[in-house]
């Protein structure tokens, strides 16, 4: 890896496990193995360094939603993508930016988290419009409703995860969404 690659990798690791605020270049620096000019010689400061390694966890993240997309029935699409393994107690990449006050206020770093969530919640609509246009899924159903309560399962699957610092919670979080499909499914084909 390069230098750029290696400070970008030590600060999505830093933000994902301290968060903006309360990660310093200092730290960056030290986790990446590199001194103060190679950082600054890549990056103009920690806010362009953050841009960026934001940006290629956001990238991680929406890669994995394409699951959503093509293969198999869209309601098995669904269950495959709620079944990935996800470390409930380490917390979602993304959705712990949401809790840091810097993220939050800073206009460049929070559209990068919302137009990731909205990246992954347009390709749920699509996939559970499929399912209902497929009867998979009831008519009744919102798209748009459905695809954010089952992102409020995942975010608060890992929510729940960490509060307990075991992995249950999240694995029982996502069951009881599958189980919920299956439920949808079986009441949407006895019409």
């Amino acid at each position: 890896m390069s230098t750029r690659d290696d400070l970008t990798t030590a600060m999505a690791e830093l933000l994902w496990e301290r968060g903006y605020a309360a990660t310093s270049p200092r730290e960056v620096m030290a986790r990446a193995g590199v001194g103060q000019g190679s950082m600054y010689h890549h990056f103009s400061g920690k806010h362009e360094l953050a841009v960026e390694a934001l940006s290629a966890v956001i990238g991680e993240m929406t890669g994995e939603s394409s699951l959503l997309e093509g293969g198999a029935s869209p309601l098995e699409r669904m269950k495959r993508y709620l079944s990935v393994p996800r470390a409930g107690t380490l917390g979602c990449r993304v959705g712990r930016m949401t809790q840091d006050p810097q993220v939050v206020v800073d206009a460049e770093l929070i559209a990068i988290v919302a137009n990731a969530f909205d990246t992954m919640l347009g390709r749920w609509e699509q996939t559970i419009a499929a399912a209902i246009a497929a009867g998979e899924l009831p008519a009744s159903i919102v798209p748009a409703d459905l695809a954010r309560t089952l992102a409020a399962v995942i975010q608060g699957g890992y929510v729940l995860a960490r509060a307990k610092g075991e992995q249950g919670p999240m694995d029982a979080a996502i069951r009881g969404a599958v189980s919920l499909l299956d439920a949808a499914h079986a009441a949407g084909t006895d019409d």
